[in-house]
């Protein structure tokens, strides 16, 4: 009988293990606004990403790899422990602190060249989704323009999948912002939850 319960009990173990192993993982390796600054962590868009997921049944487990106030310097430094995971897709959110700061444009987009090649390096079957970001026009208007024209560049280059302006939708809008003016509110997330699926729905079908 003890036999019989330790093969079972095997088994079961085998099973599950498999099971795990057929699930693809999707990293999502931002800043504040994928870390979900400000709300509640289930209602971050890659919360709601999961949960659109799930309802679909799509074999998929996200990872929520943000980290509020990161900087594209700090994304590069921390890449290598975060790669310790096989992933199947990732999307890259980085570089609007960079902006806000008014860091040097060629080492944002350096740093973010770099992290794209550990990726593909440690993964080179998986996805990238590369998300657009915006800044305030107070560091001017040439800052501004070169800024956003980082994102096109690097999707070009590397033949990446793009979000030309993840928050594009939701930017002066009462509701869907926080009153810090930076961080979406739960209604918010909901929009960039939309938007980001429209890059990554034809991926995962």
């Amino acid at each position: 009988m003890k036999s019989l319960l330790f093969i079972i009990s095997l088994f079961l173990t085998c099973s599950l293990q498999a099971q795990d192993s057929d699930t693809k993982t999707i990293l999502f390796f931002g800043d504040s606004i994928t870390a979900g600054l400000g709300v509640d962590k289930s209602q971050a868009f890659p919360a709601l990403i999961q949960d659109r997921i799930d309802s679909l049944g799509l074999n998929y487990e996200v990872i929520n790899g943000g980290l509020s106030g990161e900087t594209s310097a700090g994304g590069l430094r921390r890449i290598d422990w975060t790669l310790q995971r096989d992933i199947d897709i990732m999307v890259l959110e980085l570089g609007g602190n960079d902006g806000l700061r008014g860091i040097d444009l060629n080492s944002t987009k350096e740093n973010l060249q770099q992290i794209i090649d550990k990726v593909k390096a440690t993964n080179p079957d998986a996805q990238i989704i590369l998300a657009g970001m915006q800044v305030p026009p107070n560091l001017g208007q040439d800052y501004t323009r070169k800024f956003e024209t980082i994102y096109p560049e690097l999707a070009q280059e590397n033949n990446l999948f793009l979000i030309p302006m993840i928050m594009d939708k939701i930017g002066g809008d009462e509701e869907l912002m926080q009153s810090d003016g930076l961080h979406p509110t739960p209604e918010g997330h909901k929009v960039i939850a939309d938007t980001v699926w429209e890059a990554l729905n034809p991926i995962l079908n």
